[in-house]
């Protein structure tokens, strides 16, 4: 297998090896996949370099069984390829971690066993290999982005930001003792040899890196609970050194599940459904309803927000704004009821639906919680499936608010969602809400409305907006 091309930076105080700098992506249910694993992986590729194209970084990715390495393409490392929005000075903090990669496979993009943008191969020197320290800080800086950008990229199980070395023993030493310069406390040292030929087996580099990094600091070892952990994986052409660091967010690629549409509310819940169904491959499309021009435009802002919140785990998000105000009062005026709050969700559905019909989108998703409020008992959700032929996916059905809110928290989703707006949902709202609402009473209702028709007209009134990367 031809090896990767290794760019050369000098250690001070000791010899000059030729090493560089990378990010390890570590699959995780990808690799459970049968014969149609390449296609995951190929989009995989496509939402990895998605995720880095407003940077402005040039990237080589090299596909392996079970791991993808990403590297910055030699023109960043002349000195071209600085992110735009980076701060003179400034770099992100670096990811690391790592956990053992499986055996080497070629790429399935082209000729096996080159890289998948076309790098150079068969151990070809990049460009500037022997550049020196100014261009190697660059590269350090940009891949150290690269990694930040990747921990959000579904489909990915853990970022390592790793040292790629030469296949020699010394080289492999040499540069897990540099990762280990500045550490606090115990260390441990794993190794995994996915080429039996290397000269030393997994145990003798663990005992002469664990030796030489005891020599040159004095850290004591424990193997039970380090404060460090040196991953050192020896491949088919070279070796890859890392520490411990970031988990990726699991799952599936976006977009190998298809389309859908989200109804995002400026709530809690819907941002994590959202979440939740990407996670599972689904690409989504973003669809609020505004109380305009019953009410001012800040659940918009909210809507808006949460959407470029959510962008960095899929790229290239939309959103389409209806304004419902007068819709709801069309219903109002015919006599909804009690049955408001349902036939204004049914009617949601039945846009989401007429929107999906645009997009190419097969289901819609909402963040309904089972009895969590009147409209979402079992019959009303029952109601609700019955106004759409799409399926409607509801990931958040067992949850209680507690764990939906913690999970709003984590994917910085929360603090939008709480702050203060008028939605359209709190417009019109009944004293009394039908919580056994009968599916042929909501059907009569929406006959006077003829409400296919308004469906249609109010999706084709949606205005779109594209929210941009922050």
């Amino acid at each position: 297998m031809p090896a990767l091309p290794l760019a050369d930076h000098a250690m001070p105080g000791r010899a000059t090896v030729p090493r560089e700098q990378c990010v390890l992506l570590k699959l995780g249910e990808i690799v459970l996949k049968g014969r149609n694993r390449q296609q995951f992986e190929r989009l995989l590729h496509d939402n990895i370099r998605r995720a880095v194209r407003d940077l402005g970084i040039p990237l080589q990715l090299w596909q392996r069984d079970g791991v993808i390495v990403l590297t910055v393409a030699p023109a960043a490392k002349r000195g071209g390829g600085i992110p735009r929005e980076m701060p003179p000075g400034q770099v992100p903090a670096a990811i690391h971690d790592g956990t053992a990669a499986d055996r080497r496979t070629p790429d399935g993009q082209g000729t096996p066993g080159q890289p998948a943008d076309g790098a150079p191969a068969d151990g070809a020197p990049a460009d500037g290999a022997a550049s020196g320290a100014p261009d190697g800080m660059a590269a350090a800086a940009a891949v150290d982005l690269i990694a930040e950008r990747m921990s959000a990229v579904m489909g990915i199980a853990r970022v390592c930001r790793a040292v790629r070395v030469a296949k020699d023993p010394d080289a492999a030493i040499a540069a897990a003792v540099d990762l280990m310069a500045g550490r606090q406390g115990s260390f441990a040292v794993r190794s995994r040899r996915r080429d039996k030929r290397f000269p030393v087996t997994s145990a003798q580099l663990v005992r002469f890196i664990g030796t030489r990094i005891q020599q040159e600091y004095g850290y004591p070892v424990n193997l039970s609970k380090p404060d460090t952990t040196v991953f050192v994986e020896v491949d088919q052409s070279e070796v890859f050194v890392f520490t411990e660091g970031k988990p990726g967010q699991g799952g599936l690629p976006v977009g190998m599940s298809g389309r859908g549409i989200v109804l995002m509310s400026g709530g809690i819940d819907s941002p994590v459904a959202a979440y939740r169904m990407m996670r599972r491959g689904l690409r989504c499309t973003y669809l609020h309803f505004s109380g305009m021009p019953l009410t001012g435009p800040e659940s918009v802002y909210k809507a808006y927000g949460l959407v470029r919140e959510l962008d960095r785990f899929q790229s290239g998000s939309r959103l389409f704004v209806v304004a419902f105000g007068k819709a709801q009062q069309r219903l109002a005026s015919s006599g909804a009821g009690r049955l408001q709050i349902m036939a204004q969700r049914r009617l949601m559905l039945k846009t989401g639906e007429a929107m999906a019909r645009r997009h190419r989108a097969t289901a819609l998703i909402t963040g309904d919680s089972l009895g969590q409020v009147s409209s979402q008992t079992l019959t009303n959700i029952t109601a609700m499936d019955d106004a759409v032929a799409l399926p409607i996916l509801r990931p958040l059905i067992g949850l209680d608010k507690t764990e939906i809110m913690a999970e709003a928290r984590r994917i910085r989703t929360l603090g939008i969602s709480e702050l203060p707006d008028q939605d359209c949902c709190s417009l019109l709202t009944p004293r009394q809400v039908e919580t056994r609402a009968r599916i042929e009473d909501l059907r009569r209702i929406e006959a006077r409305l003829d409400a296919d028709d308004l469906a249609e007209e109010l999706a084709a009134a949606a205005q779109e907006h594209t929210p941009q990367r922050h």
